[in-house]
């Protein structure tokens, strides 16, 4: 069975991504098994990639109260497969790049160290 190539991420998409990402206290970007990935310590914030499907999603944590919401939002929105409060957002032209850099945030409030989280401004 063929494997189906995946779509590299664009990069005026991943240019978007790092400068939200990278504001935060000790984010670094690694390549991923396949795409991207932001992380604070060993804790993973974000995720980019193109999916065999030829579509893009990058993937964040939620709070678990939150991620019902998102489920039951479909699309763009989706819960992923694995771990219990990792969901996504499936990346294209209409993309509201203010509203993933909330989630983003939050993801990463979620996945920092307190003391790190605490660093973050947030809207009251």
């Amino acid at each position: 069975m063929a494997t189906v190539a995946r779509p590299e991420v664009p990069l005026p998409w991943i240019e978007r991504l790092s400068a939200i990402l990278s504001a935060f206290p000790e984010v670094r970007e690694d390549d991923s098994w396949v795409g991207l990935a932001w992380r604070v310590r060993s804790a993973t914030v974000a995720h980019v990639f193109g999916g065999e499907d030829q579509l893009f999603r990058i993937t964040f944590r939620a709070e678990p109260d939150e991620v019902m919401a998102f489920q039951h939002m479909g699309e763009p929105y989706f819960k992923a497969n694995w771990g219990g409060n990792v969901v996504g957002l499936l990346l294209d032209d209409d993309t509201d790049w203010e509203e993933l850099a909330e989630l983003l945030t939050d993801s990463y409030c979620i996945q920092a160290p307190t003391k790190l989280a605490e660093q973050v401004p947030r809207p009251d």
